[in-house]
C-alpha cells in the first residue's frame, strides 16, 4: 500500500504540472477558435443578408429603370407595371410607392390609400433620397404607417428610398421611389443563429448605431434590457473584448456592405468559460483514470478474495428484496464458489415451494369464486319462476309470457358468452330485464328509475352485481309499500372508481342487521322479509376477491329513513377488462 501510495503521488505531482501546461495552452487556443468561429458565422449570415438586400435593391432597379423611365405619365399610368412587379415579389415587399417631389402620390401598389394624417414629404426617408440623389437608402424597422391597411395590421418594414426622375409629357422632373419590404425577412436570416451555444446571440444595427433587430427587440424597446450598441457602432470589423454592465464578453463586427449597417456578434465569457470547464473536466478524467491504473495491480490479489465475497453478499439482499432475477455464479476461490452454488440450490428449491403454495391458493380462489356465481343464478331463477307460477295460477298468462321474455333476455346477458366481465351498459340492461319481471310481480306497489352518467356504460364490471342489491330492494323495502314506493338506481364516476348506488324509500333497518348483511359468518336475512340474503352478500364477496379490499358494497340505512346501497368499482377500459377476462380464465 505504501509503495502504491508513492508511485501514485509522484505520477499525480506530474501530470498536474502537464496538465497545467496544456490548458494554458489549450485556453488560448479556445478563444482564437471562438472568435474564428464568430467571424465565419457572421460572415455567412452577411453573405445571406446581403443576397437579400440585393434583391429588394434589383426590384428598386427594375421599377426605376424598366418603369418609370419608359412611362410618361403625360400618357400611361405606372399602376399595372408596377402591381406586376409586386406580384413576383409579393412575399418579401409590403408595398411599392412613387411620389412626386412635394409628396403627392403617383403610383403605389397593393397599398393605395394614402392616411389624411401622412405627409410623405416630412419623412425621414423621402428627404434622405432627396438629399442622397445617387444612392439607396435604407431605413432602420418601422411600423407601416403612410398607408390606410384594410385588414388593419401593422406591419414592420425596412423602407428602400430613392430620387427618381419622372417623365410627364416630355418634360423631367424629380420624385422619390418606395419600396417597403418585410422586415420578417431580415428576422429570419438573423434569428436562431448558433453563435457560441445558448447565451450567444447576433443583432444589426445601423451606422448611427440604431437597432435594426436584435433577438430581445421588444425588450429593449420596452427599456427593460440594454444593448451596447452604440460603442458598437464605432467598433472595427474583427473581433474585441468589453465590459458591459459589469459583464465581460467577446464582440465580433462585420459590416453589411453600401449599407453601412453591421452585423454584431456577442459571445459572454461565461461561455468560453463553459469551454475551459470541459478542459478541466477532461483532464481530471486522465488523471484519475491513470491513478485507477497504478493502484490497480496493487488492489488486484486483494480484489480477486473479497470481490466474489461483496458478490455474494449483494445477491443475498436482493433476493431479500424479492428479486427473482438473481445471479449466484460470483467465480472467486473455491470455498466461496462452492458456497454460492449451495446458495443457489437452497434458493431453486424454495422458489419451487412457493410456485406451488400461489398455484394452490389460485385453485382455492377460483374455486369460491365459481361457488359464489353458482349460488346467485339458482337463488334468482328459483324466485323468478315462483312469480311465473303465481301470474299463471291467478290467470294473468299475458304478463307470464312477458316475464319469461324478459328471463330469456336476463338469462342471455348472464351468460355472456361465459365471460364473466362484461360491459356496464349489458349490467345495466340486466338490472333492466330484472325490474321489468319484478314490477309486474309487485303491480302498482313500487316505481323505478336507472340512469348513468355519460361514459360510464362504455367502462367494465363482473357480472350479476346490480340484480342481487334490486333484489334485497324489493323483498325488504318494497313488500309493504302501496303504490308510493320507489327504487333509484344511478351508475356515476367518482375519481378513479365507478359507483352503482341502488337507493329505495322502503322501511329502512337498524346498523345491527346492516353489519350482519356484510358479515361472512352470521345470517344475512332480514326478520321477517323474504329472501336469504345469500345474493347480496355474494356480490360483496365476489366484487373484493376480484379487485381487493378497497371495493365491495356500503350499505347505509337507518329505520323509516330507507337504504341506499352503494357498489364500488374500479374504472375499468377495455384493455383491463381484458386483463381480467384473462385470469378469470387461467
Amino acid at each position: 500500500m505504501v509503495l502504491s501510495l508513492s508511485f501514485t503521488a509522484v505520477a499525480v505531482a506530474g501530470m498536474v504540472l502537464l496538465g497545467l501546461t496544456l490548458f494554458l495552452r489549450f485556453s488560448h487556443t479556445t478563444n482564437a477558435q471562438m472568435a474564428e468561429s464568430s467571424r465565419r458565422v457572421l460572415a455567412q449570415v452577411n453573405l445571406n443578408l446581403d443576397g437579400y438586400l440585393r434583391s429588394m435593391m434589383r426590384i428598386s432597379d427594375t421599377a426605376y429603370y424598366r418603369v418609370i423611365k419608359d412611362t410618361d405619365l403625360g400618357e400611361a399610368s405606372l399602376d399595372e407595371p408596377l402591381e406586376l412587379l409586386y406580384e413576383g415579389s409579393r412575399d418579401s415587399l409590403v408595398s411599392i410607392a412613387v411620389f412626386s417631389r412635394e409628396g403627392g402620390l403617383i403610383a403605389a401598389t397593393p397599398l393605395t390609400g394614402l392616411k389624411n394624417s401622412v405627409a410623405p414629404e416630412r419623412e425621414s426617408w423621402f428627404a434622405t433620397a432627396e438629399q442622397k440623389i445617387e444612392n439607396l437608402h435604407f431605413s432602420t424597422p418601422h411600423v407601416q404607417n403612410l398607408f390606410e391597411d384594410p385588414d388593419y395590421r401593422y406591419r414592420w418594414v425596412v423602407s428602400l428610398s430613392r430620387q427618381v426622375e419622372l417623365t410627364r409629357n416630355g418634360s423631367i422632373e424629380s420624385g422619390v421611389l418606395l419600396v417597403d419590404m418585410s422586415f420578417g425577412g431580415i428576422e429570419q436570416i438573423c434569428k436562431d443563429v448558433d453563435l457560441g451555444g445558448q447565451q450567444g446571440y447576433l443583432y444589426l444595427i445601423d451606422g448611427g448605431g440604431e437597432i435594426i433587430y436584435h433577438p430581445r427587440q421588444q425588450l429593449i424597446y420596452a427599456g427593460l434590457l440594454e444593448e451596447n450598441n452604440r460603442a458598437a457602432a464605432s467598433y472595427a470589423d474583427g473581433s474585441h473584448t468589453e465590459t458591459f454592465q459589469g459583464r465581460s464578453r467577446q464582440v465580433t463586427v462585420k459590416t453589411v456592405g453600401y449599407t453601412g449597417w453591421k452585423l454584431v456578434g456577442v459571445v459572454p465569457s461565461e461561455t468560453v468559460w463553459d469551454n475551459y470547464g470541459q478542459l478541466v473536466l477532461f483532464f481530471l478524467f486522465v488523471v484519475f483514470f491513470s491513478v485507477y491504473l497504478l493502484v490497480f495491480a496493487n488492489l488486484r490479489l486483494s480484489g480477486w478474495i473479497t470481490a466474489p465475497v461483496k458478490k455474494l453478499d449483494r445477491a443475498v439482499k436482493e433476493l431479500e428484496a424479492g428479486s427473482r432475477a438473481v445471479d449466484f455464479d460470483v467465480g472467486g476461490p473455491y470455498e466461496v464458489e462452492h458456497l454460492s452454488h449451495s446458495i443457489q440450490s437452497m434458493v431453486s428449491t424454495l422458489r419451487h415451494l412457493m410456485d406451488d403454495i400461489i398455484q394452490q391458493e389460485e385453485q382455492k380462489r377460483r374455486s369460491e369464486l365459481d361457488v359464489l356465481q353458482s349460488q346467485i343464478n339458482p337463488h334468482f331463477l328459483y324466485n323468478t319462476l315462483d312469480s311465473v307460477v303465481w301470474m299463471t295460477e291467478n290467470g294473468r298468462t299475458e304478463d307470464a309470457v312477458v316475464m319469461l321474455t324478459s328471463l330469456a333476455r336476463f338469462f342471455r346477458i348472464s351468460l355472456s358468452r361465459g365471460s364473466s366481465v362484461i360491459p356496464i351498459a349489458d349490467e345495466l340492461e340486466h338490472a333492466r330485464h330484472y325490474l321489468t319481471i319484478q314490477k309486474m310481480r309487485y303491480k302498482n306497489k313500487f316505481s323505478a328509475d336507472l340512469t348513468a352518467e355519460d361514459g360510464v356504460e362504455n367502462l367494465y364490471t363482473i357480472k350479476l352485481i346490480v340484480q342481487p342489491v334490486l333484489e334485497n330492494a324489493i323483498y325488504h323495502g318494497m313488500a309493504y309499500a302501496d303504490g308510493d314506493g320507489e327504487i333509484h338506481i344511478r351508475a356515476f364516476r367518482e375519481g378513479a372508481d365507478v359507483v352503482i348506488e341502488v337507493a329505495d324509500n322502503g322501511p329502512g333497518m337498524p346498523q345491527e342487521v346492516v353489519e350482519r348483511l356484510l358479515d361472512a359468518g352470521g345470517p344475512a336475512s332480514v326478520q321477517g322479509a323474504k329472501g336469504s340474503g345469500i345474493g347480496f352478500r355474494n356480490v360483496h364477496r365476489r366484487i373484493r376477491l376480484t379487485f381487493g379490499p378497497a371495493y365491495g358494497l356500503t350499505i347505509l340505512s337507518e329505520p323509516d329513513a330507507g337504504t341506499t346501497v352503494r357498489i364500488r368499482l374500479p374504472a375499468l377500459d377495455e384493455a383491463e377488462a381484458r386483463r381480467y377476462r384473462k385470469e378469470g380464465e387461467a
